[in-house]
């Protein structure tokens, strides 16, 4: 109660931080006077006067009324737009690290042109994200244009670029790219081996657009890049025909936490078959040597009994490709993880693609969370702006309206069944084309979009259909769809990035319409055409009310919902829009109320009528808070984990950065040395212990595995009074001596490139090997809760020893290969710094060509190796144990048990030629 007294007395805060942006925005309208009477090449001019400026010390927000008047001016003169004074509001909220919500239709890409004028001023590089390459590509053509004019540079991130090409729009002041992009770029960053051949800068400021679409819907997924582990093609085909002998009593699924189980019948059912098809060959499903075989069973019973085709994913060129659930888009090169996506591949009867490992990976909360300033702007963010304060410290400021919103919003009609809604829609749709009025009905899945397409064609109506099938021409249906008489089928519309002008888009028709005509006298009379046509057309509409929205049943985001409504009334046209539901809708169904069926109920409903009251909208409301709530949940938990890994791939990639910055690494690999060497010592002669408690055969072995020598250890420990300090240093000098002396053969020059090289392979290969270790203990941390104990605190504890361990395992690694490393010249041609192996990304990144397979056949007279770097001193570098006589058989005697193998195989010794022994 005070609190509305109090909003009504002095506003919201909201309107309190708008109202105190209005004072700069009066400061900014007083110089455009003075512009205007510029000429162009004194308004450029002001690029380089507003740089010096800064290098003087003067801040950003000092020259910013300065600076959005001179975008202001250089927008009307290039683009034929002037910013309104609300859309210089939302640039200054954007300037200021916050997300700006603006309505459809407010112009958000001029917007965005304002803070990156002024940002990109720096010198130091923004980003602009959208959610597809369309995008990307159209603004960065459109408003760079306007950069060009003011003098600064605009770069474009797309697929099939390659890294000159990346570097060189990285290097540019303004960079417009795609999340994906941003976030693999960053990936493979952090796997090169030369500073140089990095293409990303450092990261200074980012606006994201559509931010909801991409910092909230898109964060439950994290961007990976994987390699190809062992093919299981034929398990997954053969555990995929069990489910054709699963009924409903054997699994309990639970839709509203999107879980499936079997049941306790099931279980022994499955246990039986596989049995039968001899899969199942000792023991029960569910002993330890049976895991692999019951995490199949799980996929495939997720495949089969929680994603339906057409609605998750769809098959296209012998392919499962995932279905956005916000967008509605084909999302090509994402692979769903832990073998769901074979699991879903053998169920649709497609070529089964190999299990992948993964090399990196990072979640766009962590990626985003780099930049130093960061900001948004989308037509719906209000709803999640808890989130966006919680996780990226991002406030969110409802920008107002150019012109007052005139658009109605009905309240929802609730069927009983989904036939009568539909029939209702089709009724609807006969009305406004009766009266030639344009409408978009949104629907939630393709398969419903479908669904209605046949009705209304089976109705002889005209329409269009927009999904993720059709996507390639969705710019020009969208911006036809308000034409008079016109209906359009959309699955989802966010992110679309195209306005429904009533009457049409004049930029859209000449650019189809007109693309093989010169210019001339003829294309100018067409276009005059086009603009009379789209006058009239518009007319029309506008007496026919705008354009009508309807929404086939509630999203689970109340955000998805408001997007779709947001398309129509935009800078102050008249529209409406409704929902249509039924009993038999997702949202209805989990999480509506169970009083609503037995409300109905009661009120008798015939076939065919609807119950329309604000109440069932308020029951909707809170029911979508709910799944909101739970997502959000969801995605607060996948950060929690991450966080771990973050820490963790921050420690990784900033030592990375440092070993590529130093000029050599002697002194580090020399301190590994020395702990190795140290730690070897501790663990064999323990502190205070006596001479006959040492462990000196294996103080021997760990000597002949990571020094390469036969050194006599035992004669030292007969010694009198000798203590492990003087044995430390014996060893710690053989190593230095050994080290010295392939200086001296080889020179320092080519020793330090060995040294770097190797450094950083092998901690690319650890950190691979971590990663899948944490991949597995993540999977089955949560059984933990079962003993009393926190999942989460499990998981950083026993992270914590894995990373332990990675960082012993890296000092070990790095001494043995350079003790035993030996160097063969060969002709002094240069040769390439090697370069990760990368392989697949669980969203699309086509810059890395495949791999050939590890088993691929060598061309005559070469042998395969374990992993040989080459240095670029015309040298290549082996294992001392790999330059044996391999039909010596004295020789395979003292090859080192960790050693890799004689055999060339790639193996160690021990897990190869040296097993049996």
């Amino acid at each position: 109660m005070f609190g509305s007294i109090a909003r009504k007395l002095f506003g919201s805060a909201n309107e309190r931080v708008v109202k105190g942006l209005r004072k700069r925005v009066e400061a900014i309208n007083a110089l455009e006077p003075k512009l205007s009477g510029l000429s162009d090449a004194e308004l450029q001019m002001r690029t380089d006067w507003l740089r010096d400026r800064l290098d003087k010390g003067e801040t950003l927000d000092a020259i910013l009324p300065d600076a959005f008047a001179t975008v202001r001016e250089a927008s009307k003169r290039v683009m034929g737009m002037r910013h309104f004074d609300v859309q210089m509001i939302g640039g200054m909220v954007l300037h200021s690290g916050k997300i700006a919500e603006m309505r459809t239709g407010e112009g958000k890409t001029l917007v965005g042109t304002l803070a990156v004028y002024l940002n990109a001023l720096q010198g130091k590089g923004v980003h602009v994200v959208t959610v597809n390459d369309y995008l990307a590509r159209r603004d960065a053509t459109h408003m760079g244009r306007l950069y060009s004019f003011l003098g600064l540079t605009t770069g474009v991130i797309v697929h099939g670029l390659d890294d000159e090409e990346r570097r060189a729009a990285y290097a540019c002041d303004i960079t417009y790219g795609t999340n994906n992009e941003f976030g693999f770029d960053y990936l493979r960053d952090n796997m090169k081996y030369r500073l140089s051949d990095m293409v990303q800068r450092p990261f200074n400021y980012a606006i994201v657009d559509e931010v909801d679409s991409i910092l909230v819907d898109e964060a439950r997924t994290p961007l990976i890049i994987s390699g190809p582990s062992t093919d299981g093609s034929e398990l997954y085909i053969a555990i995929n025909k069990v489910m054709a002998h699963i009924g409903e009593g054997d699994f309990e699924k639970d839709e509203k936490a999107k879980a499936v189980s079997m049941t306790e019948s099931g279980t022994e059912k499955v246990a039986q078959i596989l049995k039968d098809m001899e899969l199942l060959k000792t023991g029960d499903l569910y002993d330890i040597h049976n895991i692999s075989l019951v995490h199949h069973m799980n996929q495939a019973l997720k495949a089969h009994q929680l994603f339906t085709r057409d609605v998750d994913y769809i098959v296209k060129d012998d392919k499962v490709v995932i279905i956005d659930e916000f967008t509605g888009r084909m999302m090509e090169g994402r692979r769903y993880s832990e073998g769901l996506h074979q699991a879903l591949e053998a169920k649709e009867g497609v070529s089964i693609q190999r299990e992948n490992q993964t090399l990196a990976s990072i979640t766009f909360q962590n990626y985003f969370r780099l930049y130093p300033k960061l900001a948004g702007m989308t037509g719906t963010a209000m709803t999640e702006a808890a989130e966006f304060a919680e996780i990226y410290g991002l406030d969110v400021v409802d920008i107002p309206t150019n012109l007052p919103v005139a658009r109605k919003d009905q309240d929802d009609e609730v069927y009983r069944t989904a036939q009568e809604k539909y029939e209702a829609i089709v009724k609807l749709v006969e009305e406004c084309r009766a009266r030639q009025q344009p409408m978009l009905v949104g629907t939630v899945s393709i398969e419903k979009s479908e669904t209605l397409a046949a009705l209304l064609k089976k109705k002889g109506i005209p329409h269009n259909v927009l999904n993720a099938r059709y996507h390639e021409q969705e710019a020009y249906i969208v911006s036809q769809a308000g034409r008079p008489g016109a209906v359009t089928i959309a699955t989802n519309m966010a992110g679309r990035g195209t306005d429904i002008q009533l009457g049409g888009n004049f930029e859209m028709r000449v650019e189809f319409e007109l693309a093989d005509v010169p210019e001339g006298e003829e294309r100018n009379r067409r276009i005059q055409t086009i603009r009379d046509e789209i006058a009239a057309a518009r007319e029309v509409v506008l007496k026919a009310g705008g354009l009508y929205v309807v929404g086939t049943e509630r999203h689970e985001s109340r955000r998805i919902d408001n997007q779709l409504r947001g398309r129509s009334g935009r800078q102050g046209d008249p529209g409406a829009s409704k929902f249509f539901l039924s009993l038999d809708d997702d949202l209805m169904r989990i999480f509506g109320s169970q009083r609503l069926d037995g409300m109905l109920q009661k009120l008798g409903l015939q076939e065919g009528e609807a119950i329309i009251h604000p109440w069932i909208n308020k029951a909707l409301e809170k029911a979508q808070q709910r799944v909101e709530a739970h997502n959000f949940e969801i995605r607060k938990n996948l950060l929690k984990y991450d966080n771990v890994m973050n820490d963790q791939r921050k420690v990784i990639y900033e030592q990375r950065k440092e070993i590529m910055e130093a000029e050599d690494v002697q002194e580090m690999v020399a301190s590994m040395r020395h702990e190795v060497i140290t730690d070897m010592v501790r663990r064999a002669i323990p502190e205070n212990a006596y001479a006959e408690q040492w462990d000196v055969n294996l103080l021997h072995e760990e000597c002949l595995r990571l020094l390469g020598a036969d050194l006599p250890v035992r004669e030292w420990a007969k010694e009198e009074g000798i203590a492990d300090e003087e044995i430390s240093e014996r060893l710690l000098k053989f190593a230095d001596d050994k080290m010295a002396e392939k200086e001296a053969a080889y020179g320092a020059e080519l020793l330090r490139n060995i040294e770097k090289s190797l450094l950083l392979q092998i901690l690319d290969q650890v950190w691979k090997d971590h990663l899948l270790s944490l991949d597995h203990l993540r999977q089955g941390i949560n059984l933990r809760a079962y003993a009393q104990r926190d999942p989460l605190n499990e998981y950083k504890k026993e992270a914590f020893e894995l990373f332990s361990g990675l960082l012993d395992n890296l000092r070990e690694q790095v001494t043995e290969m350079l003790m035993l490393i030996q160097v063969r010249v060969n002709e002094p041609e240069p040769m390439p710094m090697p370069m990760p192996e990368f392989g697949q990304e669980t969203r699309l990144d086509p810059a890395f060509g495949s791999q050939p397979p590890a088993d691929a056949p060598l061309p005559e007279g070469m042998v395969r190796r374990a992993s040989i770097p080459n240095f670029g001193m015309g040298a290549a570098a082996l294992p001392v144990a790999q330059e044996t006589d391999l039909t010596d058989g004295e020789a395979w005697v003292n090859t080192p048990r960790n050693a890799p193998c004689p055999c060339g195989s790639g193996k160690k010794f021990k897990h190869c030629h040296g097993a049996a022994g």
